[in-house]
């Protein structure tokens, strides 16, 4: 099975655009977009049990090493965006894939992608494979 075919993977987080996100004109400041990601992100993670808390208390976090936007269309000050996240890759790092669509017209304004690495706590080593408790709350949720 993929994972972008199930569900349990993909998450859909509705956010209105407030003042102070914006420039100007506006318009999102670009650097905002990777908070709206976050936001959909933590979601994502916390449906199969390894949101932030027990990324930590597993003895491992998780930082970004890659992150790519695409700005399709611009988002603007009140405007309802969804912001659609998915989990793309998991046995050697966390991959996941963005969206954001306008609210009212589904139209695409946003694409991009996080990928994240498991760095163990206690020795600060990166990992090159997923720690077996990520593998596990993966087989649980499927």
């Amino acid at each position: 099975m993929k994972l972008k075919d199930d569900p349990r993977f993909s998450v859909k987080v509705e956010i209105t655009i407030p003042f102070h996100d914006t420039d100007a004109m506006g318009v999102v400041w670009h650097g905002n977009y990777f908070r709206y990601f976050e936001i959909a992100r933590e979601a994502l993670l916390k449906q199969f049990n390894y949101g932030y808390r027990q990324m930590q208390a597993s003895g491992y976090v998780w930082p970004i090493v890659d992150t790519r936007v695409k700005y399709i269309a611009p988002v603007l000050f009140e405007q309802k965006i969804i912001v659609c996240a998915e989990l793309e890759e998991y046995e050697n790092r966390l991959r996941i894939g963005y969206r954001i669509l306008d609210a009212r017209s589904g139209q695409l304004t946003t694409r991009g992608h996080t990928i994240q690495v498991a760095v163990e706590i206690a020795s600060k080593e990166m990992c090159f494979v997923s720690p077996q408790v990520l593998l596990d709350n993966i087989e649980e949720a499927q």
